[in-house]
This record gives C-alpha cells, structure tokens and sequence, in this order.
C-alpha cells in the first residue's frame, strides 16, 4: 500500500430519489502493512494529556510526547481530546489570531517531530476556513496530514456557548483546507483506511445526537469510531456517558475509543475529569482513572475480526446499509384530544431531588467531592498560590468549604497548614458556632486564625454616622463586608486565595451580602444547594474523618442555620434563623430544581410541590415560600450576574458564563399572576 494520501472516489448511493450520499474513503498507511500477523487486532490508544489553556507550544510538547510513547507500545491509532492543542476553554481567545497561528505552529512541531513513526494520531484542533472557524480532528501519520473532520453537532445550550465561536460541518460546502502547508480532505464524512480497519471521526456532542454521525460511518464500513471530547463532569454525567458509548458501539458493532480532556482545562465554571475509554460492541475494555492530576494514556486492542463476523451474522446490519435513509418523512396521523376525567396521578416527586438516593448514594456523594476538589486544585495550581484562606463560621457552608479544601491539598501532597482557616467573631457569634469552627479547624490540622470585627465595625458605624442600636441591614451587612476584607487582606498577606463558601440555594435566593460573602477568589459550594451540603457535611461525619472531627461535623449539622449578624438572645443562643426569615430551604431546592432543570411554570411547581411534601407542609405554606422564591429570584439576578468562578456539579448551575444568562431588571409579574 503506498504511504500517500488520495481519494479513492465517491461511493455513491441513491437515495430514494431525494439525492446522492458521497463518503470520502482515505487511504492511509498501517504500521503492520505486511510485517506481521496480528489476528484481526487493531492496538488503539485514548491519550488524556495535561494541558496548559491557550499555550500550544506546551500542548504541542505533550501531545507529542504521547504519541511517542503509545508508539513505543504499538499502538497503531491514538486520538487527543478535542482542542487539546490549544485547551477546549479557551472561549473568546478563539478569535485571537495568534492562537489560531500558534495552533497551526504547534502541529506543524508534532508533525515534523513524529514523521519518523507509524502511528496514526486524531489531534483537536481549531481549523480556520474561508472566514469560518472549525472545532475539528486533524488526522496525521508520518509528517502528513491525512484529513480534517468537523465537529457536526455544536452545543449552545446551559455552560455550552460553541456557536459563538464556531461554524458546523454541516455549514461547510468546502471539501479540501489548506493547512500547515498541505492541502487536505476535509469533512464529517471522512472515512481513513488502513490495511487492518477502517475508522471514523465524531467529536464530542455528534456522540448525543439523536442519529450520530458515527451511525451513518458504521453503515459505510468504519469499524472503528474515534470521537475527540470536552465532556465537562456533573452528578452521574459519567454514567450516562458510558451508556452513550456501550449502546452506540454496540448498535454500530464496532470499536469505539473516546478521549475526553481532563487536569488543566480552566475551572471557571466546570470541572472535566480525563475520560479515556475503549469499548468493543458494548463491552467496555480499558478506561482511565477520572479526576487524575497527571496525563494517563489508555491502550486496548480491539478485534476487527470478531466486528466483522458480527456484522455478516447480523442481518439486521446489512439491511440497514442497503436501505440507508430511503425511509422518507415519517407520517403524522391526527387524533381527538380527550380529557373528559380529572387527572389522578399515580407518580410520587421525590421532595429532595438534590440529594443522592439509594446504592449508589456513596458513589455519588464521592464524585461530588472530586468535582470540588478538582476545580479547587486547578486553579490553586494555575495561581501558584501558596495558601488558602477560608472563613469558618460554624455553619455548614463554611465547614463543606474547608473539607474541600482539606481533600485538595491532600490530593496535591500539600501540607494541610497552609489552609488558613479564620474565625472572625461578630456582634451574632454564639459560643456554639465559635466553639465548632475552632475545634474542627484544630482537629482537622489547619492553620487556625481569629479576627475579632467588632471593634472595626463600631469604627465604621461612626465614621459613616451610623446608630450601632439600630440593627437594619447596614449593621448586618457593614460586618459581612468586614469579614471578606479581613479574609482579602490574608490572602494578599499570605500569597494565598480566598475560598468561598455561599451556596447554590443562597444564589438562588440572593441571600448573600452583595461584594461580602458574596465574593471569593473561587467558589468551591456554587454548585451545591442548601439540602446537600447538610447531607454532604453530614455523609463526611459518617465516613473517614477522626472522632473528634466527627462529633464537631454532627453538631453543626444540628445548629440552626444563620448569619449570625444580630446579637444572641438573652440565653445566648442565635436569634436569627435563616429559614424564618426566607422560608425551609428544602422547599426552596424544590422549587429551584424545577423552575431551571425544566422551566415549569410556578403554579405547576406548586402542583408538584403540595404533593411531594403532602403531610410536612400545608398548601398555603407551600403558596407562601414559592412567592418568596419567585420573588427574590428575580430580584437578586445582579448578584449572580458576577459571581466568582466555581465549579458546576449537578444539571443545574446559576452562573452567568455558563447555564443562567438572565437580564437584571426582569419583571416577575407573570410568574407571580400564574402562581395566584
């Protein structure tokens, strides 16, 4: 087989009289081109490198450093994560020009470093084209670059924003681009050929399409489906993505190899583990250690012998190829509507759809940490940051935050004194919760520091001319702003950063106190609603902490929640509950799963919420705090319009980069007329 690249013409089929399918076929060298017998085995690789977002001279080196290595094992194909020569979250730098050069001068070095070796290597990359720009797969053995395959499907939806920056290959009529000095084939319909298989290319979101483009590869003879991925973690994402793949390889009966970008993407908003999975006909056969901080390269072979044996034994296979899309429109029939019976559902709602359930609850309990803790690690890696600083108040909040922060500098080998943890005591602190923030911060081996604020807070109550008797929102507010310029002030003190800990139910509500807790360096919690950080604190009690860090996580899961800025009672316990105040957050979560996860309407919400919590809360209640949560959504957008960087963890996030663009001065009158 000569090592050159050429088109071996257009297969051709008619389609029903509604037009002609054309596939490129692409022919290509294979590194066992008569030298051995193999057996039908074809050895392919998942590479999870470490990259550096937007440095392609780094990302350049470790591809290229992979590729080397699979080499030396005999791996005959590897494929990268998408845009792992310049990092998926790159965002608005796509439309620097230097990037895109830069890009092109870091495969140029892999290509020119690798011609030398047999393998075959699926690189992502961005591919300018005709004043378009590609998110795409650029395949390369021996210096040359034997194809270009566009991504097909963009998502734009939730932290998904790729139609910002990119064209589809579905908007491209182009079937050649110019590249690194060599012109090439280009398109989604690529097939590349070797002497043992052939193999196809789909990214990322072509993988949750209704009708993947790998589909339409298999019934044109790819045996093999290599899909380059940016897939992003969330609570049991990772399971879904494997029934993905199963049930896509095995439909397909064919070998499919995903390799999705992990530790050193950007943790502004999403935390993305390092998936590098290899599957034959639904069987999973090799698959990488997720939220690793170090590049991983995953091998198996795959039997192209057994794939093809499938294939002719199953005749359902063959029919699919002879009757490739001449089904036609589907037919649609109408019928009457009747709805003569009131309607009596026999379904229960789960009350608390935030919290893990079942079997699995430990599982899913671990990955949420792992989210946290990956994020966390990034960006105290990316800042070089020497410390982090935490404020512990004795809440659930704050001590969820220091648990992350004491798993990630476990995780990175780092010493747990250089977490600052600061109590900082007010005109509301109990000895309860002063009394749990300095016993967990000691148990647990943090640096412990205590900033009193009553004094600074007297001091600016009279520079401002205001009465420290009248406590109104000044005087609550004026000591959550003294609190975060005292964990500010030690983070530049100390070279560290400051971590916050306001959760997702409280930035739903907007109860939080605007650039006071409100702020942060990072915000490990912004994904966590109020129910699961008491089950979360709660779970960490029960498994793998000392006894005496135990006792401490129980009782502050047992203290009332509060912001402790109005002075105790006379028998010194708090005097401000939260949940007096803006109602129990565990309808609040209720009400916040499905107003973003779904979009129902309030009074919908309210249908399914008099009956999840039938028996616990009467209908009116239930009318009360909905208005509230109604209320204050709207009203409190500008605090979530710039919030710090956290890391999503659930299917529902409320950052304005990400899942939630929502203009600030939105009227509510419809929602509250619905309700009514």
């Amino acid at each position: 087989m000569k090592n050159q690249l050429y088109a071996s013409g257009f297969l051709c089929l008619l389609v029903g009289g509604v037009g002609i399918l054309c596939y490129f076929c692409v022919v290509v060298q294979s590194n066992f081109d008569g030298l051995l017998m193999n057996y039908g085995f074809v050895k392919v690789a998942a590479a999870v490198p470490r990259v550096k977002v937007a440095d392609c001279k780094h990302n350049a080196n470790q591809i290229e450093k992979e590729i080397i290595i699979a080499d030396g094992k005999g791996v005959q194909v590897i494929v990268f994560p998408e845009l792992s020569m310049t990092g998926y979250t790159c965002a608005d730098l796509f439309a620097q020009q230097l990037l895109l050069e830069e890009a092109e001068m870091g495969l140029m070095q892999v290509l020119n470093n690798t011609r030398q070796l047999d393998i075959i290597s699926i690189v992502g990359m961005p591919v300018p084209l005709n004043g378009a720009l590609l998110n795409a797969a650029a395949v390369i053995q021996k210096g040359k670059i034997l194809g270009i395959v566009p991504k097909t499907y963009l998502p734009n939806y939730k932290e998904f924003y790729e139609k910002r920056w990119f064209a589809s290959a579905a908007d491209v009529c182009d079937t050649s681009v110019r590249l690194c000095g060599q012109v090439v084939p280009l398109g989604a319909n690529l097939l590349f050929e070797t002497s043992d298989t052939v193999f196809g290319i789909e990214l990322c979101e072509d993988l949750w399409a209704p009708v993947p483009p790998a589909s339409m590869l298999a019934l044109q003879g790819a045996e093999i489906v290599f899909n380059l991925s940016a897939d992003n973690e969330g609570i049991g994402k990772h399971d879904y993505l494997c029934s993905l793949i199963a049930q896509q390889s095995a439909r397909c009966i064919a070998g499919y190899v995903f390799s999705s970008c992990g530790f050193g993407e950007s943790t502004t908003d999403v935390v993305f583990a390092g998936n590098g999975l290899i599957y034959e006909n639904g069987t999973l056969l090799a698959r990488s250690k997720r939220f690793s901080l170090d590049e991983q390269l995953v091998v198996g072979e795959i039997d192209v012998e057994r794939l093809r044996t499938e294939r002719r034994v199953n005749t359902t296979f063959a029919s699919c190829c002879a009757h490739l899309c001449i089904q036609g429109a589907a037919r649609r029939i109408a019928t009457e509507y009747v709805n003569s019976k009131e309607l009596v559902l026999t379904r229960t709602f789960d009350p608390h759809p935030f919290m893990p359930q079942g079997a699995s609850a430990d599982e899913r309990c671990e990955e949420i940490f792992s989210i946290q803790v990956a994020g966390l690690a990034q960006r105290l890696v990316h800042t070089q940051a020497k410390s982090a600083v935490v404020g512990i108040s004795g809440g659930l909040d704050s001590t969820l935050a220091l648990l992350v922060c004491v798993r990630t500098f476990d995780k990175l080998g780092w010493a747990r004194k250089g977490i600052i943890g600061v109590t900082m005591p007010g005109f509301g602190t109990t000895d309860r919760t002063h009394d749990n923030a300095v016993s967990l911060m000691t148990s647990l081996g943090v640096t412990v520091r205590e900033v009193g604020i009553g004094q600074a807070c007297l001091q600016h109550f009279a520079d401002i001319g205001h009465d420290p008797a009248v406590h109104d929102v000044v005087y609550e507010n004026s000591q959550a702003r003294e609190r975060t310029q005292v964990l500010m002030d030690i983070a530049n003190q100390t070279g560290g950063m400051v971590v916050g800990t306001g959760d997702l139910s409280e930035l739903a509500l907007g109860w939080a106190t605007y650039n006071g807790d409100h702020m942060s360096m990072y915000g490990v919690n912004a994904g966590i609603p109020k129910t699961l950080v008491r089950y979360l604190v709660t779970w960490v009690a029960e498994h793998g902490v000392d006894e005496d860090s135990r006792r401490t996580l129980l009782d502050i899961v047992d203290t009332p929640i509060s912001p402790e800025l109005i002075p105790a009672d006379e028998n010194g316990n708090i005097s401000q509950i939260t949940e007096d105040l803006v109602g129990p957050y565990e309808l609040h979560d209720f009400f916040l799963y499905y107003f973003l996860r779904y979009g129902f309407r309030p009074s919908k919400i309210f249908f399914l919420a008099t009956r999840a919590f039938k028996g616990v809360y009467e209908e009116e209640v239930v009318r009360k705090w909905l208005r509230t949560f109604c209320r204050r959504f709207f009203n409190q957008q500008f605090k979530r319009s710039c919030l710090p960087d956290g890391p999503k963890v659930g299917s529902i996030a409320l950052s304005p980069r990400g899942d939630w663009r929502m203009p600030s001065d939105a009227t509510v009158s419809m929602w509250l007329t619905d309700l009514e």
